[in-house]
């Protein structure tokens, strides 16, 4: 099998001038209960639960049919990946389905330059911005060969530490500014690192410098076990952004196009010069916080079902199969081909050699210490400034857009 990953990056969302037709008026949706004053906090969405559209879409119905195969595809890699965990194949495993609509909208919005820092839960995120499968899987077997992102691929590999990938994305927007670029730096969060100091260092850098910053909070209700109606005081995430002195919105993190529309405006305000933004998407985890949690401890057993009415890819299957757009073959044929994809990258991740000792050891610095020469030395090995030719698969170089040879 030819050891070859290749990036999913394309651009959508930008310079459109056709509008899916709809007769459907202004409907109101039900607001998620995620904090103390949701009862009156407003949030931005453009499509119901069940499909109606609230307002005029700036989209195309081919754009609208790719966002929802590609929804489609993240969550077949989400379940495969369940699977895979549960037969000892991948290390734990964080599932995000319910939440493909906010990683899927917010990644078709950006760039392909533009850089991301995001979550172990942003599969779906990093893989649409270009981060491969083959690579995402690869790194949850394990390997950390799996966090050497491809030639022109600007994502950072899944951050595990909470919170603390915010300040990198910080950083980084800071560079570009810096430089003259019109990058900017996306980073994905959850509610419970808005916890974290890492969260107001960031956010307060951010706002101090104006970096080109969007930061985007999945608020997903839990903190592990800790609902967010129990980690702050604030009617909602997005207004804590007033304090810093930035624009802040809550959208309907399950409708994929207010997501990209939110993303979109965010993104465009950074790269004016006008600063950073905080988004704060309303979704839900329908399943554990990871294959070593059991949310049946500490959510009501019909919490989910709730949820599971506002799926963000059933959205959108309703109102394509309103439009005429959406058809049972098509569906077939979108998680025949899903599979596949998903199957052939699990089959890439699991057929790489494991690294040779050498492999490691100049994995460590740039230039081989004194100590890692004598190891080396004494096991034979060449040194990590001399890596043997066209070995060690994983390796990936030479590559450009995404594309790697392993």
């Amino acid at each position: 099998m030819e050891n070859r990953v290749s990036s999913r990056k394309s651009g959508l969302g930008r310079g459109l001038d056709a509008l899916i037709p709809t007769g459907a008026g202004p409907t109101s949706g039900a607001v998620a209960r995620q904090t103390p004053g949701d009862d009156t906090a407003t949030m931005f969405g453009l499509i119901d639960p069940d499909g109606a559209v609230r307002d005029r879409l700036p989209i195309t119905v081919d754009e609208m049919k790719a966002l929802y195969a590609d929804m489609v595809e993240a969550r077949a890699f989400d379940t495969k990946s369940m699977a895979l965990q549960r037969q000892g194949r991948l290390a734990t495993y964080a599932p995000f389905r319910g939440q493909e609509g906010a990683q899927i909208g917010a990644a078709a919005a950006l760039h392909d330059d533009d850089w991301v820092a995001a979550t172990y839960r942003d599969a779906a995120l990093n893989w649409r911005a270009g981060y491969p499968w083959e690579l995402l899987i690869l790194g949850r077997t394990g390997d950390e060969r799996g966090g050497e992102v491809p030639e022109g691929v600007n994502i950072l590999p899944p951050s595990i530490t909470v919170g603390g990938h915010m300040i990198h994305a910080v950083g980084l927007a800071w560079a570009e500014m810096l430089t003259g670029t019109d990058r900017i730096a996306f980073t994905s969060f959850g509610d419970g690192a808005t916890s974290e100091g890492d969260f107001h260092e960031a956010m307060n850098f951010a706002a101090v410098y104006n970096t080109p910053t969007v930061f985007f909070c999945q608020n997903n209700g839990y903190a592990i076990s800790y609902p967010t109606s129990e980690q702050t005081r604030s009617e909602s995430i997005a207004i804590k952004a007033e304090a810093y002195g930035m624009p802040g919105i809550r959208v309907d993190g399950n409708d994929v196009v207010a997501v990209l529309v939110a993303v979109r405006e965010a993104a465009s305000l950074a790269r004016s010069g006008a600063g950073p933004s905080l988004i704060e998407a309303v979704t839900y985890r329908i399943g554990p916080h990871t294959t070593a949690d059991d949310p049946s401890r500490y959510r009501p057993a019909d919490e989910g079902d709730q949820w599971e009415d506002k799926d963000p890819l059933e959205r959108v299957r309703r109102l394509l199969e309103s439009q005429g757009a959406w058809t049972e073959e098509w569906q077939s044929e979108l998680e025949t081909e899903a599979t596949q994809t998903i199957e052939r990258a699990v089959d890439w991740a699991e057929s790489i050699p494991e690294p040779t000792f050498e492999e490691m050891l100049s994995r460590m610095y740039a230039q081989p210490t004194a100590p890692l020469r004598e190891q080396l030395d004494h096991e034979g090995g060449r040194p990590p400034s001399d890596p043997p030719s066209g070995q060690g698969g994983g390796k990936h170089a030479g590559s450009t857009h995404g594309a790697v040879d392993g």
